[in-house]
């Protein structure tokens, strides 16, 4: 069992290196907090190669693999976090859904604009009354004619507020075996764009409306049943969540170790101290055992979809380490680190983002316990039964 990585992959690992390092680099600080979604820098990738690493080539993308993707990510995370974003936006997503189960059609209409940097597609999922438990969904298509009739709305879409292709999953009919997806416009007459709202790690969203929103039936991705489609072709978006938390929480461990060898307190750096010492050996026992479970999921990947399984226990220890180190970074590095003036902030909030997002933390420890025992655990509540007199006048 190899644990490197092959000639080509650090050939190509060195060339983005190179990339973000010459092109990146500069404005990193301003780019992390600047609103909106970078487009400058998507189209620039472009032309590197950088989007659609995974998609085929057939389809105007590289041809690459998964794990291709994971390293493009943890090279610009390396240099510029803001910028891994725009790896992320163009390989995993909504736009490897896409991909996977798009007709040819579809993928001549709005795949060449996104490979090129000049359009974002944003995933609609979430609802106000539908988090994790996503098969609660109440948005909902309707046929009429050529169109389906959506209304509904949605809530927490990354890149939401500025995306013009819209991914929405919805309700043809009842039980999981209802929900399907289709492909939504921005400017659709009978879809809303809402105002921005801002998280936490400073990237907006917006709410988006769905009122008797026509939608052509050419723009069906997956019909009824296509839900466990879509969610395993979602596991691709947790690989880039989780390729992207270990990479900006390596980030801020690499900004805090060069603080630590320089910066003096009490006639001696902050490194000569045991307490700080520790703080980076823990930092590195989970940087270095979650780029393993990372790798893993991403390699067997490569021969289809990510397993469930390893995917899950990537995101929950990348989450976990990535945060980890960029918190502690921020203690180590002090008032410097707990500044805007400094990115090591910001991947602290960028990395407990990725702890809700994609599926929360708990939701993780939630599906590795069920492959632990080897059953599912519903999170519903059961089913009241009847009372004992009135399933004597039932009889």
């Amino acid at each position: 069992m190899d644990f490197n990585l092959t000639e080509d992959q650090r050939i190509f690992a060195d060339s983005v290196r190179r990339f973000a390092e010459e092109h990146l680099a500069a404005g990193a600080l301003e780019r992390a907090h600047r609103p909106g979604f970078p487009y400058d820098v998507a189209q620039l990738m472009a032309q590197q190669g950088l989007l659609g690493i995974t998609i085929p080539e057939k389809d105007g993308g590289q041809g690459g693999t998964l794990m291709d993707a994971v390293l493009a990510i943890e090279q610009v995370a390396l240099v510029c976090p803001r910028s891994a974003d725009v790896v992320q936006a163009g390989n995993f997503g909504p736009i490897r859904t896409f991909a996977e189960y798009a007709t040819p059609e579809q993928k001549a209409r709005w795949l060449p604009d996104l490979l090129a940097g000049k359009n974002a597609i944003s995933l609609g999922m979430s609802e106000p009354e539908a988090g994790s438990a996503a098969t609660e969904l109440r948005t909902t298509a309707r046929l009429d004619g050529d169109h389906y009739v959506v209304n509904g709305s949605k809530v927490f879409g990354t890149h939401s507020a500025e995306a013009s292709l819209y991914l929405i999953y919805l309700r043809f009919g009842p039980g999981i075996d209802g929900i399907g997806s289709v492909l939504i416009e921005r400017g659709t007459p009978g879809f809303t764009v809402g105002q921005p709202s801002r998280f936490l790690n400073g990237e907006e969203w917006s709410t988006l409306y769905f009122e008797d929103c026509r939608v052509p039936k050419e723009n069906l991705l997956l019909g009824p049943g296509g839900f466990k489609k879509q969610i395993a072709a979602f596991n691709a978006e947790r690989v880039g969540n989780t390729a992207r938390s270990l990479a900006v929480g390596r980030y801020a461990f690499e900004r805090a170790k060069e603080h630590a060898a320089t910066r003096r307190q009490f006639g001696r750096t902050l490194s000569e101290f045991q307490g700080i010492q520790w703080k980076f050996a823990e930092m590195a026992l989970k940087l270095e055992s979650a780029q393993l479970l990372l790798y893993r999921a991403a390699v067997n990947a490569d021969r289809g979809l990510p397993s469930p399984y390893e995917t899950t226990l990537a995101k929950l220890a990348c989450n976990q380490a990535g945060f980890d180190a960029a918190n502690e970074a921020v203690q180590i590095m002090g008032g410097t680190g707990f500044s805007e003036e400094s990115l090591v902030e910001y991947c602290m909030r960028r990395c407990r983002g990725w702890m809700i997002a994609g599926g929360s933390i708990e939701m993780m420890k939630n599906r590795l316990a069920e492959e632990v025992f080897g059953r599912r655990f519903s999170q519903r509540p059961p089913r009241p039964t009847a009372a004992p007199d009135a399933a004597r006048a039932a009889e």
